[in-house]
Parts: structure tokens; C-alpha cells; sequence
């Protein structure tokens, strides 16, 4: 697939005169897509020929009828829409006590947060088989059942005329979760016009990195006010970012007083006993396709409340974790035994750092699951180093509790992907600077935790989610680690110096 470089991009003319000329080329033709506009499509014998093949296309594209997106000036659209208040997503008690309180107790913090892409190390892929009566798929999918549905539309089939295979996937993290099911509808389109011949579709790196389906960008902005005790006593948050499930099946659950819950989820139902409280939150329309990227908007609220919370507890000359417990509603019984669980199992590591390392804690529940973790962090070549993380999990009745661990070893590994100076997606002039892993990078193994130990609450409750709550806490606790080496707050992901 040639798909156009801005997203809604049409062709204006197509020479591809250069790529019938290869062997093994059978045809070129353009389809319309989801997302990106009229995509020219190649189809050859194997993959690399039709690759060759794409890039000796010559393509004019049309981008008349586009607003091209660009960082810099979503950033300042962000940032004037998060000092308005937006759709009120929840709020109890009386703001007006901010007024009330003296500048020495009161501050303001400014988050920015960039988009993600999913990078899962297996390319996007579709196989299909379609004889004009049935179709075969063969699928990395998360969502089966709207692929299938999908693919039976483009080729006015039955769903139950669609035999979908779903194959093992190397990594997903929500890509392969997309509501529109774009690639598979891309590969049925190809199929029906190339009814016989099973089709395999691959989008290359640099199309997934270029193609969109990140994690949206967000800015808060929060005024807090401190109460003689130390504690929050009144907390205004205002949330900017996309909707996820805007246009989709979820929305009409999902978005509720024109607020999506996955963009305020962590934050509008935070565990902390704050009396006068309010989260809003707006959300702009830029042409960029978004989609949950792991643990949803519990990647950024989390970091927000997290962070805050622990500077609350060093303007009240606290220790970070006996804040918290002070800090939980009565009935976060949960939380609160993750807590004393991460305490129990990392004071020793704590109380014995060695020179240059400083530990940093956050707690959070997502999916159901409560989670704390401890980190040991230092300083190396202006990049955070992580010696160890201690993590404490309670997900109800661990059926396999070496999976529980396995998932959180890895989990917090990939949050640590929203630190790096490279984990970003930023647009110029409607063009993704980042096309493959040079530009936008996971986490090298010098960056991953060096151990990490997960100890698991005894539970015969339910089990709840283990993939997705790892996440959420590994960044905020390392950059509340790095506070304690570096005197500094980071609100800005990623972290670009130090």
C-alpha cells in the first residue's frame, strides 16, 4: 500500500509506469481507506518485489481539502484550551475555596504529553482467501469479531461465511484493536479484486509508524490548593485531548456529558480524599486517527495524579508513602494493602541506597487491578537508569501467578517507553517526522529495569486485568525518583534532559 503522507490525502495523477515494469509485479490500483485518504495498491508475487515496486511509483498527491496537523501548533491550541474549563466529566464540593487560599499554598502544574505509536514488533498483517462464496482470514486480531464483520461487509458476505483464523500476534498493545478494522478492510478490498488468489497484506514500519492509530496527545493544567494539614483541599483539572471512541460503537457508553472516559479515566475517579475537586475535559478534532495504546488514558492520568500527590507530600515534609495511605478514601482497602505490601517487600532495598540512587514510589488502579511499585534509580550518561522495581498486584485469584509476573516484568518495561527522549510522534505540516525505529524508539535494554520483583496480594476474589495495569505506574515513580536526585519536577514526557 502507498497510503498518502497526510492523513485524508488523495492522488492527483499515479505514473507507475516504473513499477509494472519489475517481474513479478501483477497489478496497481487504487483503493479508498479509512483514515488516510486513496491509497494506491501493488500487488506482486512476494513481498519485497511489491515493496520495490511502491517505491518506483510516482505519485502527485492531493492535500486541497486537508488542515495538516502540526505539534507546535496543537501544543498552543492545547495549551489556551486547558486554562478554559471544559465538559465537566466529574466534580463535588465547592472550588470557590481556591480563592480562598493563600498563594504560598496554592500552585499550578502544566502537563504535556505527545502521541504514541504501538511499534508491536510483528508488522500489521491480514491474509485473505476469497472465492466469490466464502473468504479465509488469517489474522493477528484483538478484535475478531469486528475483523470478521469487516471483512464480510467489503466482500458481501455473512459473518459466518468468514472463517477467521486468529493467529499468534508479536505484540499488539491495542494496535491490532482498531473499531474501523482498517488494515483488514484494506486487505478485502485487495481480495475481492483479486478473487481466488489468496492476498497478504503487510504494512511495512515505516507505514505503521507513518500510519497513524497513536495514543492522542493530551495537556492538562491543575490548580491545586493545600489545607492546613498539608492535604489537598481543593484540586481544579482540566484535561485537552482527543476522543478514542468518538465515531465508533463505543461512544454512545463511553462518552457521557461529552466527555470520553478513557481520556479522564485515573484521574476523574482518582482513590484520594480531595473535598473539593473537579475534572473537565475538552476535546479537539486534529485530522491524526487515534486508538488506546496499553492501559489507555491511565498512561498519562496516572503520571499526573501520581507525580502530583508526591509533590504534595515533599511541600508537607512527608514520607511519600505514608502520605498516600493518609492521603486514600476509607474504602480503597486495596490500594492501601498494595501499598503496605510494596512497603513491606522494598524497605530494604530502600532504607540501604547507595550513592547517586534515589527511590521513587506510585500507586494506581486500572482494570480492576491495584498496583504500587518502588523504584531504585541513578543518573548515567543523562539518562535514567533503573536498578530494580518492586511491585505489589493485587488482580483477585492469580490463576497462574508465573503469568501475573511475567506481565508486569514486562509491563513496566514497555511504560518506560514514554520516558524516552525518542517516544514521541510530532507532526510537521501534516507529515509524521518518525518513519521507524531510528526516530521513534522503544526502550533498549540499557534502559530497561535491571530486576524487577512482583509480589502478589492473596486473594480468592475475581481475577482482574494483568496486562494493562503494569504500565500506568513505572513512569510517574521513576520521575519521582528523579525529583530526589535532581531537584526537578518533569511534566513533559518524554524526558529530553536531565
Amino acid at each position: 500500500m502507498a497510503h498518502p503522507p497526510i492523513f485524508g490525502g488523495t492522488p492527483k495523477s499515479i505514473d507507475d509506469t516504473a513499477a509494472r515494469g519489475i517481474p513479478g509485479v501483477m497489478d496497481v490500483f487504487e483503493i479508498p481507506t479509512i483514515s488516510r485518504g486513496t491509497a494506491v495498491v501493488v500487488v506482486a508475487d512476494k513481498f519485497w518485489t511489491a515493496k520495490q515496486a511502491r517505491d518506483h511509483l510516482s505519485i502527485d498527491w492531493d492535500f486541497s481539502r486537508i488542515e495538516p496537523a502540526d505539534t507546535e501548533q496543537l501544543r498552543s491550541k492545547y495549551k489556551e484550551l486547558a486554562a478554559t474549563l471544559g465538559n465537566v466529566a466529574v466534580t463535588r464540593g465547592d472550588l470557590s475555596v481556591l480563592d480562598g487560599i493563600s498563594a504560598a499554598n496554592r500552585f499550578e502544574a502544566e502537563y504535556e504529553f505527545p502521541y504514541l505509536a504501538h511499534t508491536p514488533m510483528e508488522p500489521l498483517n491480514t491474509t485473505i482467501w476469497f472465492d466469490g462464496d466464502r473468504a479465509e482470514v488469517w489474522a493477528g486480531s484483538q478484535f475478531q469479531t469486528f475483523d470478521q464483520m469487516a471483512i464480510g461487509e467489503i466482500l458481501s458476505l455473512k459473518p459466518e461465511q468468514v472463517t477467521f483464523h486468529t493467529e499468534m500476534a508479536g505484540g499488539g498493545f491495542g494496535r491490532r484493536a482498531t473499531p474501523d478494522s482498517h488494515v483488514q478492510r484494506e486487505a478485502a478490498t485487495i481480495a475481492k479484486r483479486c478473487k481466488g488468489i489468496p492476498v497478504k497484506l503487510i504494512w511495512t514500519r515505516e507505514d505503521d509508524v507513518q500510519g497513524g492509530y497513536y495514543r492522542p496527545m493530551f495537556a492538562h493544567r491543575i490548580e491545586i490548593g493545600i489545607g492546613a494539614n498539608g492535604m489537598p483541599l481543593g484540586w481544579r483539572h482540566v484535561i485537552v485531548g482527543q476522543s478514542i471512541v468518538a465515531g465508533t460503537p463505543f461512544a454512545s457508553f463511553l462518552i457521557k456529558n461529552g466527555v470520553d472516559e478513557t481520556a479522564v479515566e485515573g484521574a476523574a475517579d482518582n482513590p484520594y480524599e480531595i473535598p473539593n475537586f473537579t475534572v473537565t475535559a475538552h476535546h479537539p478534532t486534529p485530522d491524526v486517527p487515534v486508538l488506546w495504546w496499553r492501559s489507555v488514558g491511565h498512561t498519562h492520568t496516572a503520571f499526573v495524579m501520581e507525580t502530583l500527590v508526591d509533590e504534595l507530600a515533599s511541600r508537607a515534609g512527608a514520607d511519600p508513602i505514608a502520605y498516600r495511605r493518609k492521603l486514600l478514601k476509607p474504602d480503597e482497602k486495596k490500594l492501601r494493602g498494595v501499598l503496605d505490601l510494596m512497603d513491606e517487600k522494598s524497605a530494604a532495598w530502600r532504607n540501604h541506597l547507595a550513592e547517586g540512587h534515589a527511590t521513587g514510589v506510585a500507586c494506581h488502579e486500572s482494570f480492576g487491578t491495584n498496583v504500587a511499585c518502588a523504584v531504585d534509580v541513578s543518573i548515567a550518561n543523562k539518562r535514567p537508569k533503573i536498578h530494580r522495581v518492586t511491585v505489589a498486584v493485587d488482580c483477585g485469584t492469580a490463576v497462574n501467578p508465573l503469568t501475573v509476573e511475567s506481565q508486569f516484568q514486562a509491563g513496566v518495561s514497555f511504560g518506560v517507553s514514554q520516558l524516552m527522549a525518542k517516544g514521541a510522534i510530532t507532526f510537521k505540516s501534516g507529515h509524521a517526522e518518525q518513519n521507524n525505529f531510528d526516530g521513534y524508539t522503544p526502550p533498549y535494554i540499557i534502559d530497561a529495569p535491571v530486576a524487577v520483583d512482583v509480589h502478589i496480594v492473596p486473594s480468592t476474589e475475581k481475577p482482574s486485568g494483568c496486562g494493562e495495569p503494569p504500565v500506568p505506574v513505572i513512569s510517574p515513580a521513576v520521575v519521582n525518583a528523579l525529583f530526589r536526585l535532581t531537584g526537578k519536577r518533569y511534566r513533559t514526557l518524554p524526558l529530553l534532559s536531565l
